[in-house]
Formats: C-alpha cells, sequence, structure tokens
C-alpha cells in the first residue's frame, strides 16, 4: 500500500454513510497517536469550564483515580470506534456512557461543549501536527460519528456541521472558561497522570512540554505560568517535525486502537465493557448532586 492510498479510499466512501468506518480509517490507521494525544487535550480542556472541573474535583474521580477514570473513557469511547454504535459491543459502551452521565445535574449546553471538544480538537491538532491535514471527507465523518454520539447520549441541539461546530466550542470557550480551585486540582492530578506514564526524571520536562502545547486562554483559566515563547516554539517544531517523519514511513498495515495503547494500564488481564466506569449512588459514593432524575436507565 503506498503512503495517500488509503486516503484516496476515504475519499470514494460516502462520509455521511460510511462515517464511522472513516473515523475508524482515520482514528485507528492514519493518525491514532495523534487522535490519542488530541482526545487527551480534548477532554483536558473541558476542566477550564469551572462547573466542569468543579464537578469532576468532587466525584474525585480525575484527583483520586486519575489512571482509572482515564482509562475507562479511552476504552469506551475506543469501542464505539472499533465496533461501531449498532454492534453489542458499542451498545453496551452507550448503556455505561449513559448510566454515569445521568446520575449527575449536567446541563445540556456543557454536554454539548463537550461533544465539540471531540470534533474540533483532533481536526486542529492533525491540522497543525499530523503527517497529513484531515481531508474534508474525515472532517465530515467525524462530525456525522460524533452527532450520533449526541444522539445516543440525548444531547439536544447537536451543531450541524464541522463549522457550527467549531463556532460552538469557541464561544463556549470564550464565554465560561475561567478560574476554580477543584478545576485546577484536576488539572494537576491530570498532568501528573501524564507524566507518570514515562521514567520519572523526566516529569519535570514533560510537564513544562505539555504546558507548552496549550493555548493562552487555556493557562490563563487554570493560572498556569506560561512558558517562554523560545520553549513553546521548540515543543510545537519537535512534534511537527514527528509528523514530517511519519509521513516518510510506510503506511500502517493493521489498525491501533486505543485500547492498545501503552497509557492504558489498568486491566492488564482485560475488561468488560459493562463494568467499566463508575458507579456513583445520587447524593452518596461519587457523586455529588442527588436530583430527581437520578435513575439510571439505557
Amino acid at each position: 500500500m503506498k503512503r495517500f492510498e488509503r486516503l484516496e479510499q476515504i475519499r470514494r466512501m460516502d462520509p455521511h454513510r460510511d462515517a464511522t468506518e472513516i473515523y475508524r480509517l482515520s482514528a485507528a490507521y492514519e493518525f491514532p497517536w495523534d487522535f490519542a494525544r488530541s482526545l487527551e487535550l480534548a477532554l483536558y480542556r473541558t476542566y477550564a469550564v469551572p462547573r466542569i472541573g468543579r464537578l469532576l474535583a468532587e466525584t474525585a474521580e480525575l484527583t483520586d483515580r486519575s489512571q482509572k477514570r482515564y482509562d475507562d473513557t479511552s476504552l469506551l469511547l475506543d469501542a464505539l470506534v472499533e465496533h461501531g454504535f449498532g454492534s453489542d459491543r458499542g451498545r453496551t459502551a452507550l448503556r455505561r456512557i449513559n448510566r454515569m452521565h445521568r446520575s449527575y445535574d449536567i446541563p445540556d449546553d456543557d454536554m454539548r461543549y463537550v461533544l465539540c471538544t471531540f470534533v474540533v480538537m483532533p481536526k486542529r491538532w492533525i491540522d497543525a501536527y499530523g503527517w497529513r491535514r484531515m481531508s474534508r471527507h474525515e472532517t465530515v465523518a467525524s462530525v456525522v460519528h460524533y452527532q450520533t454520539l449526541g444522539r445516543h447520549v440525548g444531547i439536544q441541539g447537536i451543531p450541524g456541521s464541522y463549522e457550527e461546530f467549531e463556532s460552538c466550542l469557541d464561544s463556549y470557550e470564550q464565554a465560561h472558561f475561567g478560574w476554580d480551585e477543584g478545576a485546577r486540582r484536576v488539572s494537576d492530578a491530570t498532568l501528573a497522570l501524564m507524566t507518570s506514564w514515562y521514567p520519572r526524571p523526566l516529569a519535570p520536562l514533560l510537564r513544562t512540554a505539555t504546558l507548552a502545547l496549550l493555548d493562552d486562554p487555556l493557562l490563563r483559566a487554570f493560572r498556569y505560568t506560561p512558558p517562554s515563547a523560545a520553549t513553546r516554539a521548540c515543543v510545537r517544531r519537535a512534534v511537527r517535525l514527528r509528523g514530517r517523519a511519519v509521513r516518510l514511513l510506510p503506511p500502517r498495515r493493521a489498525p491501533h486502537f486505543a485500547r492498545q495503547n501503552r497509557e492504558i494500564k489498568s486491566y492488564p488481564d482485560g475488561y468488560r465493557l459493562e463494568d467499566l466506569g463508575t458507579r456513583p449512588v445520587p447524593g452518596l459514593g461519587g457523586c455529588p448532586v442527588r436530583h430527581p432524575d437520578s435513575a439510571p436507565t439505557d
């Protein structure tokens, strides 16, 4: 297979009818490393909305059990990519996602914003650092894939195009990014988790490198001291060079799904999708909010 042969395959497909298959080809063959990094930063970005960051701090899932929360989120979303929404494993993943989220009072606009990060941040990352830019077919397929996810989890007012997703994300961040002490604890715990995947002496360097990849509104929201301009330029250039190096390699012949990432560490003996995630009791056991519509449903 030649370097751009899979892209040509994608362009022959229908980005609406074949959305999840195109997304699978893009995420598991063309850009597996880039999707992993960009989705990490997409979820991390949501903590800068105080209402979201504060809730995550109150549940303690991302401060006390960071690795498991990271793994469970990655594995549940990965099952939808690998197996599709209509498969048994896809339906199991959706049930777990819904049961967890319905135990919390999460405003619909927060859920919609999180969905926007899944669509927008991978494209922005890949266009900046990938071995090629995302094609229009891949962009539309990503939109359709996450519109489908949004409908399955009951989100209202889902944007209708990539441009609408992007506008929704940017306007929401401009209106809602801000400081929260609990959100900063979640951010610090997440940065510590990311650096823990590598040899301990590298932790300070990796933390600085991660901060160098963040934009100024995000750094201001968490009150981090921005890395120097030289550090930011060096880190971003290094990531771009990695993309150029990948472009020279032969295309991937076997898929690489998120479950295969070395960062997934909680289940060395395997896992069942139905066992993943949290099981909060409203008002107790990891859920800080009791509300009348908290009974888990499918």
